[in-house]
């Protein structure tokens, strides 16, 4: 499995999104599901799925799945 159909399942999963939800399109709070709460729920999703530890400001910067997709490639996650 890659890294984006890894982190694709991660936000279904965190966000409760029904299977085929387009999530690469995803922004933050550009739905109900994707709120401050449900934000929280997806960073430690990505952290356990990951094994990675997000500092304070890429918490706050991640605003998309292509942010986050690109985050974790920064952050060394192999495809």
């Amino acid at each position: 499995m890659t890294l984006t159909d890894r982190l694709r399942t991660v936000f279904v999963d965190a966000l409760e999104l029904p299977e085929g939800t387009d999530v690469e399109s995803l922004t933050y709070r550009g739905i109900e599901q994707w709120d401050s709460l449900g934000h929280m729920t997806l960073v430690g999703a990505i952290e356990d799925e990951f094994d990675v530890q997000l500092e304070t400001e890429q918490v706050i910067d991640m605003s998309s799945f292509k942010v986050a997709l690109d985050m974790l490639r920064g952050l060394g996650v192999d495809e």
